[in-house]
């Protein structure tokens, strides 16, 4: 048996598990990792990876945020450690996963912090979790308007169309999958990605390429390609009752975020938002700049009372 890539970076955060047990009595082994302790007069920090990454892609942010927070990172269903089953991937999973966690895991009331993908879960979470979430803060988050803008803000083409009808078919998906994970493709991928291209480094590399190994990876890639929309971002902002931060890393060649800024801030006056030099995953290419905003928004919540009865005094 060879070892992990990562087997070669000690500093990685140990590994947790959590048995969660659905709705439908059925049970997922999920990972996740911690650091820091509870602090009586602020919230927990849940750190949300978005499609692809993992736990593994906050470890800056960990190290930046544990001597002032109880900080938590989380693999969700179908990525990272996390057990990959051959089930319908969906925004509202993730969101029953999240509010799980806090409540059997964390047990304290949480801000929760999401990245793309990521962010759309924990939009999703805190529009619909009031009594156990503090606040949510969006980090290039995903998920379509009403309007009909999705990720990118632009409406498909033809040619995306077809592109997007062939990989639903499973064989297709499974090809695409084979050669997305190449580590020569990932590491392009993220050289698109990243402002800073010293931020893409082989230790990044190897943390997104070895989850696609696990048996069940292929067939989550294709599910999410089939996965029915979900509630919209402007539906969940309505929902909304708890302070929004969002942080926008403006070389996001995936998104125009100004203009999507300014979608957030048509439908949650009260955001507040922060716009940094890097590409869609400023929190791994500024961290320091990421973690002091985080740190300053997060100690500043307020736990409310309901909050608080739903876990008990700490």
């Amino acid at each position: 048996m060879t070892s992990s890539p990562l087997a070669l970076y000690p500093d990685a955060y140990p590994s947790h598990y959590w048995d969660w047990r659905t709705s439908d009595d059925t049970t997922h082994t999920i990972h996740y990792v911690h650091a820091g302790q509870p602090h009586p007069d602020r919230p927990a920090l849940l750190l949300v990876h978005g499609f692809g990454a993992s736990t593994d892609h906050w470890r800056k942010n960990i190290d930046g945020l544990k001597q002032d927070f109880d900080v938590w990172a989380i693999d969700l269903l179908g990525f990272g450690r996390s057990a990959k089953p051959d089930l319908a991937y969906s925004g509202d999973l993730w969101r029953d996963q999240l509010r799980a966690f806090i409540r059997e895991v964390i047990g304290q009331p949480t801000a929760i912090a999401g990245n793309s993908l990521g962010g759309y879960a924990a939009l999703n979470t805190g529009a619909t979790s009031l009594e156990v979430v503090a606040g949510v803060a969006l980090l290039n988050s995903a998920g379509p308007f009403n309007d009909g803008s999705t990720l990118n803000n632009r409406q498909p083409s033809l040619v995306q169309r077809l592109v997007k009808w062939f990989a639903l078919q499973d064989w297709v998906a499974y090809l695409i999958f084979q050669n997305t994970r190449r580590k020569s493709v990932i590491r392009k991928t993220l050289e698109k990605v990243y402002l800073d291209q010293t931020a893409v480094t082989d230790r990044l590399v190897d943390e997104i390429f070895r989850p696609s190994a696990d048996p069940g990876a292929a067939k989550v890639f294709a599910s999410v390609f089939k996965t029915p929309r979900g509630a919209t971002v402007d539906e969940l902002l309505a929902k909304l009752q708890c302070p929004l931060m969002t942080i926008w890393g403006e070389g996001d060649p995936w998104m125009k975020t100004r203009d999507r800024g300014a979608k957030f801030r048509e439908f949650y006056p009260g955001v507040t938002e922060h716009y940094l030099q890097a590409g869609h995953c400023p929190h791994d290419e500024v961290p320091d700049q990421v973690n002091t905003l985080i740190r300053e928004w997060a100690v500043s919540l307020e736990l409310q009372s309901e909050s608080l009865a739903t876990f008990g005094t700490r």
